[in-house]
């Protein structure tokens, strides 16, 4: 184990090489066609449209986004906690009851956890019809299903001897585990559950670029129509609302582990969830006055054995396999070994403070929209969404490796350039090599994450299994979608699995 401690700076390099084919495949599909495009793009993002047409429906769309994100995002809380909690070991040892249904509800919400919310959006909306309210449980499904993986892991991970001490003593288990757990939870509740706001509004932003209202459907229409001006006014909105929401939760994280504990700690956050599912609620039922009126139950066949065999005779399954997995794999490398690539080619502040900026860029825009701002000079390839997708995961990790940099001190970094290192060789091993194991582990979790979102860009590039699956839902082909949906969660678990083994891996190391 001890041996991959002095490679591990060199191994978040290595994910990089990823980048050397998707370049060449990208220069060499460039065409001057799109020049001209991409020069009014550009233009339009120095001058936004201030038309209070634009303008209004941006806020309007705004508004969609930000209530479904807010009721979602309260709704998975919710239901998360409950579900962690009913599927943690230590609460059924609490009753003294077998621990088997436990494992039994991990197992059954692994499906939804394994399939992404805009696979739930789509098949929602073959079901109910064009409503607000299937954007939200697109989000709340998956997202309640995260939020129990890991309250459950961290309280089965939690240190249980006050829990056994108050059990001992006679004290009733739900009290106990109120008392001895709950306290600990709170930061892990406050930091995730933050983050998870975070990924609800880009998901909103996500459902909306495939037609299910907010903002995402303007920044859509707009691009479709190369309407630029209009198209970066709501760019800028949405950048805007994204660095308030992230500098709020962070002001948030940081006056609570100075001033709020324990206990009160979570009840305070929980309450602030409740208030602002609330908002969420009746601010989307303000701007949709149709809501909860006029669902349209479409209706599912189910297929039967005969249609099941059939489709998975006809369908090129290696193919789809074999693309999928080729678009996470380069995808995951440029995410993991973009950030500290840049970083090294001139580690002075300044050059980090750009990097922050771009990678702030990155984090706002939606993979599909960047796969269309990508095609209007280049020509539909594997390359391009695996660029779309690494680009916009490498926003995430860079925030995150930046953070950790600087929350380490730099005694190691000058004691390396007193002994004559280099200013790039200093860096790399004095304050990359120590952060390398946590960001590795994130990284092994990020490409997880990555093969989940390959179904995005595939229902755009035409590849994969996102592919597949959209065109089985748009032809109703439900013995198709059932076997699409089947093996794409076959993979999505199987990575989970293994992410979970290289991040347990790094963090030992």
């Amino acid at each position: 184990m001890n041996r991959l401690k002095p490679a591990a700076p060199l191994l978040t390099l290595l994910p990089s090489m990823a980048l050397v084919p998707v370049l060449i495949v990208t220069w060499t599909g460039l065409h001057g066609g799109g020049l001209s495009i991409w020069q009014q793009c550009l233009s339009g993002a120095l001058h936004p449209s201030m038309d209070p047409d634009v303008l209004h429906a941006v806020w309007h769309g705004l508004g969609v986004t930000m209530a479904t994100a807010l009721l979602s995002w309260s709704l998975s809380l919710l239901f998360g906690v409950l579900l962690g909690s009913a599927c943690a070991d230590v609460v059924w040892r609490s009753w003294t009851l077998p621990s088997w249904p436990a494992k039994g509800l991990r197992s059954a919400l692994a499906i939804p956890r394994a399939v992404h919310e805009l696979v739930w959006g789509l098949l929602l909306l073959q079901v109910f019809g064009l409503h607000p309210y299937v954007a939200v449980a697109a989000i709340a499904i998956p997202y309640s299903a995260l939020v129990a993986r890991i309250w459950r892991d961290h309280l089965d991970s939690a240190d249980h001897r006050p829990l056994d001490a108050l059990i001992s003593a006679g004290v009733h288990p739900l009290s106990a585990l109120m008392t001895a757990l709950n306290p600990g939870m709170g930061p892990v509740l406050l930091s995730y559950g933050g983050y998870r706001l975070e990924c609800a509004l880009r998901s909103a932003t996500l459902l909306g670029v495939f037609g299910l209202g907010g903002l995402g459907t303007e920044l859509q229409l707009t691009l479709q129509s190369l309407q630029f001006r209009e198209l970066w006014t709501g760019l800028w909105v949405l950048a805007a609302v994204m660095l308030m929401l992230e500098q709020l939760l962070r002001v948030w994280r940081e006056r609570s582990d100075v001033g709020v504990h324990g206990q009160r700690r979570m009840l305070l956050f929980v309450s602030l969830a409740t208030v602002l599912g609330v908002i969420g609620t009746v601010w989307l039922r303000h701007l949709v006055p149709d809501l909860f009126f006029g669902l349209s139950w479409l209706g599912l066949e189910v297929p039967s054995w005969t249609q099941l065999n059939a489709a998975a005779m006809e369908l090129p399954w290696l193919r789809m396999i074999l693309e999928t997995l080729a678009l996470a794999g380069l995808a995951a490398g440029i995410a993991i070994g973009l950030p500290p690539l840049a970083l090294l080619l001139w580690p002075s502040p300044r050059w980090h403070q750009c990097c922050s900026i771009f990678w702030a860029c990155m984090r706002w825009i939606p993979p599909p929209l960047m796969v269309l701002l990508l095609l209007l000079s280049n020509r539909p390839s594997l390359a391009i969404g695996a660029l779309a997708i690494g680009l916009h995961n490498s926003g995430v990790m860079g925030r995150l490796l930046l953070e950790g940099l600087q929350q380490q001190g730099g005694q190691r970094q000058e004691a390396l350039r007193a002994m004559g290192s280099s200013e790039r060789m200093s860096w790399l091993y004095g304050l990359l090599s120590p952060q390398s194991p946590s960001y590795l582990a994130y990284g092994a979790y990020r490409s997880d994450v990555i093969l989940r979102e390959t179904v995005v860009v595939g229902v755009i590039g035409g590849s994969g299994l996102g592919w597949q699956l959209l065109e089985s839902l748009s032809s109703f082909h439900w013995a198709a979608v059932v076997l699409v949906l089947c093996c794409y969660c076959a993979l999505t678990i199987s990575g989970e699995s293994l992410s979970d083994r290289c991040r347990a891996l790094w963090l030992q190391s």
